[in-house]
């Protein structure tokens, strides 16, 4: 994914399939059937059929299956809710639900005639990912990682590595790599400053279906290149990122030549095209650009965005063959599976036909065998989330935190202003006035009146971003502000107050809509983009342009997440490396009490032409 959406994003309204599956409690094999796929065979009927194309001239069909973007979901369960997954459309998540979607398309189509892959974002998203990685790291236990042995007992062949696999640093990846058995592949990180592999470029899997001349299919992996801006911290000087198209260009020919019939490529890439950080860096979404532009290979799994792409074809412009595409949605809501036709001439197998599906893992219950073997560790996560750390007078929720100035987010700036100011105390940036950046990342957030939980926090605040202060100029704060603004639509003056209808203008998430405290301000959303910040203040003065302030800010946005202005370039005064998560954790821990009175000021509001909206 583009990066970890949050939990109450909406995703891709399932196609006519997954609805049908949804509603009429189709089992997997009946998905399968819906998508013209053939049903169970015995043993008997695989061997008559595999007589009967060798009669039509050696034709053998094999199934390639694909996840991505699985975000360390092990279980159907919701560590924010502290309940089993559920959602609007039906979906279930986990590996465990993979799992017995897998065994039963291993069973119908053979499993000599099946390989499965991954395409990356596999081990942070969920408390669970963030528990194995800070709380009991695996680098100091010696434990292997829940995904890593639901994967491992799954048999996947190989997997990519996300952009995500890098958030916990280059030590932690290495340790959870050693514990895969199935080849970890990357073949655009390199070693900075050469075009040496960091990782396993390809793989070659040799597939021996009964009766016939062994089958290699070469797998390719390429991971996103803006895991130099996002992850900048843990690989600058390490890791560089290269382009995928180039990448693809250089080791698909490589993979051919070692004796691959069928090349397929496992990309942790969108395929729009596109990049959430302009030119700076190579395509981030560029998978189809990979299948139109390198020949030689038959199909790509693509993830990263977090959408379901079934099927999507795509004719390479030198040779002028198809190359099929599938993205299966995220978390383990959805499988892609692929089906490839091969005939066997003059020596080597060819592709003759291809296409792919998705297939949706509420068809299946969850495998209890996978259950079992990560429960200790499932369960030691649950009991962390549930640690009661403090106790808040008055409910508060991040419901209306996109159009209103809320408690509940003014708590992060408390803790992020406070952690920055203690660390600067006694510097020379001391005597600047310090001010917080914080985004609304899920409006479903609360905190409820009575005991408040590291549940409720994770909740609050869903992704492992550690803490960092910048300086900034009052003309950089307010371009920044501008820019955070083009969040609303314009709106009339006298349009109907509907707050939620003006958000998210352009497709830009509420993840991408950064509040300031510490300074007033309004958003004039009835004024175009770029002139919508009016009324800057500091304790009831204007901000003056050259005017200078301690910024405290998260290490995404720092790195250039989301393409703020400004805020890369400047000036880094803390950089502890202290997890905001944990940061909001200690504070409440330590004050035992959370009391919206004591902290939160609407410092600002959204107005149209001046007249403020609530």
């Amino acid at each position: 994914m583009e990066n970890p959406q949050p939990r109450w994003c909406s995703c891709r309204v399932p196609d006519e399939i997954g609805r049908r599956q949804v509603l009429g409690g189709l089992t997997a094999a009946g998905a399968l059937a819906l998508a013209g796929w053939p049903g169970p065979a015995s043993a008997a009927t695989r061997e008559a059929q595999a007589r009967e194309a060798q009669a039509r001239g050696g034709s053998v069909t094999i199934t390639v299956m694909g996840t991505s973007d699985i975000h360390s979901h092990a279980l159907d369960w919701d560590y924010y809710k502290d309940a089993e997954y559920s959602d609007r459309d039906g979906n279930v998540v986990g590996l465990a639900r993979v799992s017995s979607l897998v065994n039963e398309i291993r069973a119908s189509r053979g499993r000599d005639r099946t390989l499965l892959f991954d395409a990356g974002d596999t081990i942070q998203g969920t408390p669970l990912g963030f528990y194995y990685a800070t709380v009991e790291p695996i680098t100091e236990t010696g434990r292997t990682h829940p995904i890593a042995r639901q994967m491992n007992a799954i048999g996947y062949d190989a997997v990519a590595l996300g952009n995500h696999e890098f958030n916990y640093g280059l030590p932690f990846l290495d340790e959870w790599i050693g514990q895969m058995d199935a080849p970890v592949l990357a073949a655009n990180a390199v070693h900075t400053g050469t075009r040496r592999p960091a990782y396993r470029p390809y793989i070659i899997k040799r597939m021996h279906v009964r009766g016939r001349p062994p089958i290699r299919v070469g797998l390719l992996g390429l991971t996103n290149p803006g895991i130099a801006i996002w992850d900048r911290g843990n690989v600058s000087g390490r890791l560089d990122f290269l382009d995928l198209v180039e990448t693809a260009r250089r080791w698909v020919p490589v993979v051919r030549a070692r004796g691959a019939d069928v090349v397929i490529v496992s990309a942790h890439s969108g395929d729009s095209g596109t990049s959430s950080y302009g030119d700076a860096l190579p395509i981030e979404n560029a998978s189809a650009l990979v299948a139109e532009q390198v020949p030689g290979i038959d199909a790509i799994l693509f993830g990263h965005a977090h959408l379901e792409i079934p099927e999507r074809f795509v004719t390479n412009k030198a040779t002028g063959r198809t190359v099929v595409m599938s993205e299966p949605k995220c978390w383990g809501e959805r499988l892609s599976v692929f089906d490839l036709t091969l005939r066997h001439e003059r020596g080597r197998w060819k592709v003759t036909g291809r296409s792919a599906t998705t297939v949706n893992t509420n068809t299946v219950q969850e495998d209890p065998e996978l259950v079992t073997l990560v429960k200790k560790q499932h369960d030691a996560v649950v009991a962390y989330v549930n640690k009661e750390v403090a106790t808040s007078t008055e409910e508060m929720s991040a419901a209306e935190s996109c159009w209103k100035d809320t408690a509940i987010l003014d708590y992060i700036h408390l803790v992020q202003t406070a952690k920055v100011k203690d660390a600067l105390a006694g510097t020379g940036h001391a005597s600047l006035p310090a001010v917080s950046i914080a985004a609304p990342f899920s409006r479903a957030a609360t905190f409820p009146a009575g005991k408040v939980t590291i549940k409720d926090i994770a909740g609050l605040y869903i992704y492992d971003n550690t803490l960092l202060a910048s300086v900034l100029t009052g003309a950089q704060i307010k371009d920044y502000l501008e820019y955070s603004a083009q969040y609303f639509k314009q709106t009339a003056a006298d349009a109907p107050v509907d707050p939620a209808s003006w958000t998210n203008s352009g497709s830009r998430p509420d993840y991408n809509y950064d509040q300031f405290s510490g300074i007033a301000y309004e958003v004039d959303i009835a004024k175009p983009e770029g002139s919508r910040i009016a009324n800057m203040t500091l304790d009831g003065t204007p901000v003056a342009p050259d005017q200078r302030f301690v910024v405290a800010v998260n290490n995404y946005r720092q790195s250039g997440g989301g393409g703020f202005p400004h805020i890369t370039a400047a000036e880094v005064v803390y950089n502890a490396q202290v997890a905001i998560r944990e940061a909001i954790v200690e504070y409440a821990s330590a004050a035992g009490t959370i009391d919206p009175a004591a902290f939160h000021a609407a410092n600002w509001r959204l107005t149209r032409d001046g007249a403020p909206v609530f």
